[in-house]
């Protein structure tokens, strides 16, 4: 397994700890176990809502459905194939299953048994996986930085990337009103508070411009979210006015949205997403402007075409360029 260490002149050497840190920066408000929570108010009023996960209650917050609700929490064991098989019958009878793992067990290991029994029968299954792209400093193993490609080919598959705790706090109503299979990127334990400074209001299917800026606009979704409004801060001391337009909702695409703004003249276009280069959020958003005679300068930041390290994750953003410095530091040399 490859290794990225920290041994940046400068900077404290970091531990095996920090492989799962909190991706919140030092000093950052966070929200614990916002899914969990938001869970258990759902289900007070939705007897239908049932929890199952393969093994990973307390790392997916669903530990809290089940203190709250244990006759409707349904242990599966390390069996993820199981997992959404049991969940698809579960939804065929009318339960609303909201079923937990890693996103790579979900896209990677499950992927055939969702696809049949689940997407194909259009099932009311909530597919809400941990560790999405570069949450983990775990390698390969543990890096789903190929989930959203895969789940945005699935016909009748929502595809939803949340940015932090505010936002899927609303997500989970939000998507239980919603009929149909979701599948849901999720962010557990102590997680990052950014758009409730924004007065921000999740609609599914919709994208939202958090602020405007007449020199750069960045499309973003995720944890990227958070990375483009700090980056954002961090250029206007440098006059770059940056404009930052959220993208929960990976499909279906908020298509006007996206050509709005992407079509304002004079403006670098770019997308900047926690997966890799290829599949993902900017290769929807580049066949978009193609399709549309939308032709403004274009570039990515993504995760590159690779299996990534183990190491500290806040080495490995910076070394694969996701950190709110590397965002940065890029965007000024696009505008050399």
């Amino acid at each position: 397994m490859k290794s990225a260490t920290s041994a940046t002149p400068g900077k404290p050497r970091l531990t095996t700890s920090a492989m799962i840190a909190s991706i919140a920066a030092e000093g950052q408000k966070t929200k614990p176990a916002p899914f969990g929570n938001a869970l258990v108010e759902l289900a007070r009023s939705r007897p239908e809502v049932v929890g199952l996960t393969a093994d990973l209650g307390k790392y997916t917050d669903l530990h809290i459905f089940a203190k709250e609700f244990p006759d409707r929490y349904y242990q599966m064991g390390m069996a993820e194939q199981l997992l959404y098989g049991a969940a698809s019958g579960m939804a065929a009878e009318g339960f609303m299953p909201f079923a937990t793992t890693y996103a790579v067990f979900a896209s990677r290991r499950a992927y055939d048994f969702i696809h049949q029994t689940i997407a194909e029968e259009d099932r009311n299954v909530k597919i809400v996986c941990a560790l999405p792209g570069l949450t983990s400093g775990y390698g390969p193993s543990h890096q789903a930085a190929e989930d959203l490609a895969l789940f945005r080919a699935m016909p009748n598959m929502t595809v939803i990337d949340p940015c932090d705790a505010h936002e899927i706090e609303q997500i989970v109503p939000a998507i239980a009103a919603h009929h149909g299979p979701v599948y849901m990127r999720l962010l557990r334990g102590q997680v990052p508070l950014v758009l409730d400074e924004y007065n921000y209001q999740f609609r599914l299917g919709k994208a939202s411009l958090i602020r405007g800026g007449r020199d750069i606009l960045i499309i973003s979704s995720g944890i990227m979210t958070m990375r483009a409004l700090e980056a954002a801060k961090e250029l206007a001391g440098d006059s770059v006015d940056v404009a930052v337009l959220h993208v929960p909702t990976i499909k279906p695409l908020d298509h006007e949205a996206i050509l709005r703004e992407a079509g304002k003249p004079g403006r670098l276009v770019v997308v900047a997403e926690n997966h890799t280069i290829i599949g993902g959020l900017g290769e929807a958003v580049a066949a978009l402007l193609m399709r549309s005679d939308v032709h403004p300068t274009f570039r990515q930041i993504a995760l590159p075409d690779e299996f990534l390290a183990a190491g500290a994750l806040p080495t490995l953003h910076d070394r694969y360029g996701i950190s709110t410095a590397e965002v940065a530091r890029q965007i000024k040399g696009w505008l050399r």
